[in-house]
Formats: C-alpha cells, structure tokens, sequence
C-alpha cells in the first residue's frame, strides 16, 4: 500500500515540473520583447436557459447590460455545452473533454477532476497572469482539487455543485436561505460573507480586478444563479408579476412555451438572471472606469439549458440533463475591442473545449506540447478571417454513474446534422436505445425525426461517436475513482461531504449510506470528527477506515462525536462512518478529519 501512495504522490511533482516550464517559456518570451497582454474575464451562469436573455429573444426578461454587451462582441452563433454542469466546467478549464479529465458526473465523488490535468488557470499563471476565482468551481472540494490547487492564486469559492446542497460546510444558514450571507472559503479558510451570493463574488471579483490593474488578469467570475433553489432578494422576484407569463407574451417557434408553468419559479428564476445582469453592468463599468476595457476580453455563456420550469426556451427541445439543443445549445460572447469587431457572428458548429484553445491563442500565452487539446482555436473564425475550416463532429454526453457507458444520453453534432440518442439519462439504464437524426440545417427545433430516410447519416455519424467513445474513454480505469487526500500539508483539517461520498446507496436523502475513497499521505493519528442530524434516540455510531474500526453510542439530543487518535496508515483507504438506530442503519452528514 505505501508504495501505492508514493506512486500516487509523485504524480503531482511532474505537473508542478510542466507549470515551471510554462512560466520559464513566457518570461523568455516577456524578455524578447513582447508587450502586455490582454486581461481576460470568463463570466459563466449556472442553469440559464439559451433563451434568458433580450439578447437572444426573450420579450420579457430584463437583461440591458449584457444585451449590450452582447451587442458589442462577436458571438458563437452555433455554440454547445455538455448537458450538465461539472463537465461543462472542466472542458472549459482543460480543452478538453471532460471524460478525459476523470470528470463524468455532478455528485457521488464524479465531479473531481484528475489533478494531473493542467488547467487553464494554471496556463495563465505560467504566461505571467494574476488568477482569481469567484463562485462556482464544481471539479472538487479537497486538496489537490480546489481552484487554488490548480491555479488559481485568489480563490472565493462555495463548495460542491451549489449553495444550499450537502457541499455546503456544517455551518447555519440564514433565515432567506443559503444563498444570503452564504459562507465561502476564501483561499483555504471558510468565512461568512455579507449579502446576496451574486453581489459578493461580482464584488470579490470587482476588488481583485482593481487590485491588479497594473498586470494581466485572468477573473473567472462564475455564478451559482439561476440555480435552484430560486432563491433571489424579493425586489427582483417583485418585477415579474404571475400576468407576464401568459405564452402568448412569448414568440410562439418550435418547441413553444407551456401553458403549464410556474410563475412564481420564473418569477425567481428571471429575477436571478436579472440580478446576474445587474452585477455584469457593474463588472463592465469597472473595467471602463479603470480603463481596461479596450483591451480586455470577456466571455460570457452559461453551462447547460435551464432546469425544466417550462419557462421560454426559444423553441429548442427539452432541458438541461438532455442531448437536446434546450440541454446543451448556448449562447456565447466574446468581447474585445482592440481585436474583434462587434456584430460578428461565427456559425461554425463551436463548444465549450474550444475556449481555452482560444483564449491562449489570443493571449500568446504557451501550453506545452504533451498537452493535447479536444477544442481548436477559433481565433481567426472571430477576426473574421477567411480560413479554410473543414467541418468536424462534436459530441455531448452525460448520464449517471461511474463508468461512461456507450451510447448512453448523447449527441454527436456536424455542422448539418445531428444524431441523437437520449435514453438512459438517470440510472439505472436498461440498455434501451432509440437512436434519432435531424437535419439542423432544415430543422434547427429537432421536430422532425429523419434517420429512417438517411441511414447512411446514422451510420456515418455512429461510427465518428464510436471514434471519439474508444479515444476518450480508452485510456482511463474509471474503476479506480478519484481519492481525496489526508495528511497532506496543503489541507488540513479535510471536510468530507455527501458531495463526494460514493456507493450504491450513496444520496443526498438522510438515509443515504456511502463512503469516501482516500489517499492518506501520511501515516498518522488522526482526529475524526462526524457530524449528523439531531438524535432522537439513541444510536450507535460506526466508523470505518484504512482496516481500523471504532464504535461508539450516541444518546439522544446528539449531533457530532470526536474520535480521537485514530491510527490512519498511508495509502488507498475507504472511510464509512454509519449509525444504527434499532434496525434502521444510515450514513452520516460530515467527517472532518485533522492531523494534530
């Protein structure tokens, strides 16, 4: 087992080892002459529906800001995203797709990306950039997971997938809901913030930004709104009265607006988007008032398509989780003054992978040569370059569990068609299949189901997915999950969540029972403290790990329990902590292990 770990171990080092190399290339590069380089800031929704925006034809919402910053940037007119949040967030990060990053779930320890990856930030860093994250990371909670591990240099972050889920630390949550006052970890340390989540990260991200003028900044400003739970300031909500959304307010195209909708919950959810728009008109005026706008470049697009509130979805079929163009087509703008003319629209078929590409390319900031992007550089389909570009495929897949299954919930886009097979999203998944064609071009609302007159388009397009299938799933063991570490100097104490415990009864429901896969780098004793839901009785509690286990009785009236110096060997180790409760058994809500 411990030469497991120091295999484990030594991984680590050689990523460091191609960061130094990085930074070596570009201040050989700074030194030849090159002049400053342009700031660059992402700004990335959670859960906005194509359609939530004036930009992109929404009658209702009130959306001026990024409408003209819209307006002002050229845009991916043709744009994809994964249909779910944390691979989205990884192929952005990396290039590539996210089942090569170990990436291939939201929860259940799915989300954690490998940390040999090299990320974005982390080029950024090496090409001489200030770094900060603001908001969502989504790829891990632990060391050497988190966005300050992989290169982000200010980190305020929120756990997990969202606020208000079991990502959140054990701390009390205000009476408005979890995303008011929200406690985040700030460079390591949790803090409560004051104030609506979108407000404090826009200001975070706001004070980094001046800060740093006097260098290039890379800001990745990442929401957690409009994600459920709807939870905005009433003034918001309070400008969407139930009338507003009659669907014959709405362009009635495609796939129109049902009449079977939640007015209150759109009332909340534009209410979020609103808010989001308020905080991208003062993100804006900041970068104008330092007089940085000229040359910064700022993206914005959002992860996947809304949670299905049967909201006005611009037509496109169904909603985040599925292959549809309502799960995974997005809008996307990239402004930048000094460079890109506004108005320009791309309709290439383009994807989340493609940004890093882009962004590097626009920064002249190196990767090194072993690292292999998915995405390509889309710099000279937005300076409006006649290039030669031959189509290519892009592909979305996501379902639940552990190991990616083949034609599983997925898309395979050309830039004419698209095959679909969007069976077997939640598990378990029989192995039933229904594969459909659509000519995009034609028929850009998937209404019509050509693949019984185009079979040679099916096979063509099965055989390019299988193609990709064998290429980014080949050369991982998904078996041999993603460990989070203990005993590392970087972290401690480590706070594990229902976020990334594992198993397959493993939930957010209290009677979810799982385990967390560890690395403990060092052997030791370790203190182990469980964290769980009020006693009502009296229980036994049980912990399991790294082949030493421990019982003790819990009375009622009870919420936690230390374990003290509790001999952890290093290496691979699984802890299980549970109670027992007469003939009820269930897991527990934290463990937070420290190395005294």
């Amino acid at each position: 087992m411990r030469m497991i770990s120091q295999r484990m171990n030594q991984r680590l080092p050689l990523r460091h080892a191609l960061v130094a190399l990085i930074i070596l290339v570009s201040l050989l590069q700074t030194a030849a002459g090159a002049g400053r380089k342009p700031n660059v800031v992402v700004v990335l929704t959670d859960d906005q529906s194509f359609a939530e925006l004036g930009a992109t034809g929404n009658p209702v919402i009130r959306t001026p800001h990024i409408d003209r910053l819209a307006a002002q940037s050229a845009s991916l007119a043709n744009f994809h995203v994964m249909p779910v949040c944390a691979p989205t967030r990884a192929g952005l990060m990396t290039g590539r797709y996210s089942y090569r990053t170990g990436v291939t779930d939201t929860w259940l320890g799915r989300s954690l990306i490998d940390p040999d990856e090299t990320t974005l930030a982390e080029l950024f860093a090496g090409g001489g950039y200030r770094t900060g994250i603001f908001g969502k990371w989504h790829l891990g909670d632990n060391y050497p997971r988190r966005a300050m591990d992989q290169g982000f240099q200010e980190s305020l972050v929120l756990n997990g997938g969202g606020l208000a889920q079991p990502g959140d630390p054990p701390d009390p949550v205000d009476e408005r809901g979890a995303y008011f006052n929200a406690t985040l970890s700030h460079n390591g340390t949790w803090g409560k913030t004051k104030g609506y989540v979108s407000d404090v990260i826009t200001d975070a991200a706001m004070q980094f930004i001046e800060k740093q003028r006097k260098q290039p900044f890379f800001v990745y400003l990442s929401f957690n709104c409009p994600h459920s739970p709807h939870q905005v300031p009433d003034e918001y909500r309070r400008h969407y009265p139930p009338q507003v959304f009659n669907p014959t307010n709405f362009p009635a195209v495609g796939h129109p607006m049902s009449t079977e909708n939640n007015p209150d919950a759109l009332a909340r959810v534009y209410g979020m988007v609103e808010n989001i728009d308020d905080n991208v008109g003062r993100l804006l005026a900041k970068l104008e008032a330092l007089k940085l706008a000229d040359d910064t470049i700022v993206v914005f697009f959002s992860d996947n398509g809304a949670q299905r509130h049967n909201g006005f979805n611009g037509g496109l079929r169904s909603w985040k989780g599925t292959p549809y163009e309502g799960g995974i087509h997005q809008f996307c703008f990239i402004r930048w003054p000094a460079q890109l003319k506004a108005g320009h629209k791309v309709d290439r078929i383009t994807s989340h992978i493609d940004l890093a590409p882009t962004l590097l390319d626009f920064c002249n900031v190196p990767k090194p040569d072993r690292m292999k992007f998915d995405g390509r550089s889309l710099a000279p389909l937005l300076r409006g370059k006649a290039v030669d570009w031959p189509d290519r495929t892009l592909v979305a897949q996501w379902h639940r569990g552990d190991v990616p299954n083949r034609y599983r919930n997925f898309a395979i886009r050309s830039q004419d068609w698209k095959l679909v097979q969007a069976l077997g999203r939640e598990e378990p998944w029989d192995g039933k299949m229904e594969f459909q064609l659509y000519d995009m071009v034609r028929d850009p609302f998937e209404m019509h189901d050509v693949a019984a007159k185009h079979p040679e388009r099916v096979a063509e397009l099965k055989a390019a997915y299988n193609r990709w299938f064998d290429d980014v799933v080949g050369g991982r063991d998904f078996s041999k999950a993603q460990r989070i570490f203990v005993g590392a100097t970087q972290e401690n104490p480590v706070l594990l969540t229902r976020e990334d415990w594992r198993g397959p009864k493993a939930s957010w429901t209290p009677e979810g029972i799982g385990y967390w896969d560890l690395n403990i780098v060092t052997p030791a004793r370790y203190d182990i403290r469980v964290r769980f839901d009020l006693a009502k009785a009296d229980r036994t509690l049980t912990l399991k790990c790294g082949g030493t286990s421990a019982q003790q009785p819990i009375k009622a009236g009870t919420e936690e329990y230390l374990f003290k110096n509790v001999q952890l060997p290093a290496g691979p180790a699984r802890l299980e902590a549970t109670l027992q409760e007469g003939t009820t058994k269930r897991g527990v809500k934290y463990v937070e292990v420290s190395k005294p």
